[in-house]
């Protein structure tokens, strides 16, 4: 909840605002004072919430310095001695600052203090506005790619454990009723597919949120002779946000960012549901690190971890909603509220790293129960669907076939009702265009699945496990 510059407040250190560390003004100390107290004071600080960006502020200020001392702005004299301030300021820590109202006032009062007023210039030739962007980018692409490696990580999980169960066959489920039989492999692989794509997403979105902004200033650039790209190398930006105005007031980073979050924790709460469903079937057993006892029913296993995770998709979307109810409608160029916006994006992201980690944990300690997946699958006709396709494949139109399984699955799912419905629908015995032996193969789990070798199917030889694994490296 970092507090940006607020220019009107008088919230500069610096005498005049200009970093040129001359003596403050009286009437300029008379305008601070006027601001020091009241009982918006707390309201306004966020110091104590801006330990997050504590290393990313003293990154920002050290790059600025720099440019400045190569520049020509700020002596070098003058330069090392703020540099080194900061680096006293560092080892303190967060919890030595002085009070101020946000961590980037508070850093730069405390190397005030260690300098006396040339540390004033440090904050030559920006505003808060450019630099609490910069730090809210400089930070959350680090969050961006924990949350990447934890992606990666359980995608590494739903490979691996696909490729042991490449013929473990079970019941492919729509509207939680049987529909057709697949493999765990081919289930597993279709949340490894989603999580690339997730993957891609956050990528992306870190393309755009790994630009600089620092040298906007207020909104309205500077005077000074500033080097931009300079800044934007020394903290390992790829390339600037370039209007200064866009620069300083933008937030679509957090959006986009956020946004991807909402997607992913979306991905994982699918597959948290299938897990806690699966659980209850006897389909899976989870591991005791990832479920829970009832406090009275001893005999209860309960997949406490996956509802969380599941629950977790709701945590992402409230955070996306409330960002963008807090920016919707923001004049340019800086308001206040945007101290309200950048938690929002910080709170998802944590919260769906942590439930990446502990879904693909789950997968990767449970224990698939093959027999009771299998007998599973057997269930409810689910192979109905290739009966009709072999019908159609010796010539019978698909809707009459389809017509010919329905009435057969009113009287039981075997040879005898396939064989009684045909001769009702066809009038004509079903030999006339399938024999005995390739019915009997369709309405076989393992053989229906083998026969879904098209791409992206679930036979054993068309999941592309290789494909997977090397859309992640």
């Amino acid at each position: 909840m970092t507090g940006e510059d607020n220019d009107e407040a008088g919230e500069s250190l610096t005498g005049d605002g200009s970093g040129s560390g001359e003596a403050d003004d009286p009437d300029d100390v008379v305008r601070r004072d006027r601001f020091s107290g009241g009982p918006a004071r707390g309201f306004l600080s966020s110091l104590a919430a801006d330990e997050r960006l504590f290393a990313a502020d003293l990154a920002v200020d050290r790059a600025h310095v720099v440019m400045l001392a190569e520049q020509g702005i700020v002596d070098d004299a003058d330069a090392a001695a703020i540099l080194e301030a900061l680096a006293d300021v560092e080892a303190a820590g967060h919890g030595a600052l002085p009070d101020g109202e946000d961590v980037h006032a508070a850093i730069e009062t405390a190397v005030v203090d260690r300098v006396g007023a040339a540390g004033g210039r440090m904050h030559t030739a920006r505003s808060r506005n450019d630099e609490v962007a910069a730090c809210l980018r400089y930070r959350l692409r680090e969050d961006v790619l924990d949350l990447v490696e934890a992606t990666v990580a359980a995608r590494e999980v739903l490979v691996d454990v696909a490729a042991d169960h490449v013929e473990t066959v079970m019941p492919g489920l729509t509207h939680l009723q049987p529909a057709q039989p697949t493999t765990l492999a081919h289930y597993l692989s279709s949340y490894e597919s989603a999580l690339a794509r997730d993957t891609e997403r956050l990528l992306d979105a870190y393309g755009r949120l790994n630009r600089s902004p620092l040298g906007a200033a207020a909104f309205a650039g500077t005077p000074f002779d500033v080097d931009r790209e300079r800044t934007a190398e020394l903290l390992g930006f790829d390339g600037l946000v370039a209007n200064a105005m866009d620069a300083a007031s933008t937030r679509d980073f957090l959006v986009e960012t956020t946004a991807a979050a909402a997607a992913l924790a979306t991905t994982l709460s699918g597959l948290a549901a299938d897990l806690v469903i699966y659980a209850h079937r006897g389909f899976v057993d989870l591991d005791d690190d990832y479920a829970s006892t009832s406090s009275v029913m001893p005999q209860k296993k309960n997949p406490d971890a996956m509802e969380l995770v599941r629950g977790t998709a709701g945590d992402a979307a409230a955070g996306l909603n409330g960002l963008l109810s807090t920016l919707k409608g923001l004049p340019r160029a800086y308001n206040r509220d945007l101290q309200r916006a950048h938690p929002h994006a910080f709170d998802a992201v944590d919260a769906v790293v942590e439930a990446t980690e502990v879904a693909a944990g789950a997968i990767a300690t449970a224990d698939w129960q093959a027999d009771t997946l299998a007998a599973a699958a057997e269930e409810g006709f689910a192979t109905a669907t290739g009966v009709a396709d072999r019908l159609a494949m010796a010539g019978v139109p698909f809707r009459t076939a389809h017509e010919v399984v329905a009435r057969a699955a009113e009287q039981g799912a075997d040879y005898a009702a396939v064989e009684a419905a045909a001769e009702e629908v066809l009038e004509e015995p079903l030999s006339t265009y399938v024999d005995r032996a390739a019915v009997e193969a369709a309405l076989d789990p393992e053989e229906s699945v083998a026969s879904r070798d098209s791409v992206g199917g679930p036979a054993p030889a068309a999941v592309d496990l290789d494909r997977e694994v090397a859309s992640y490296v």
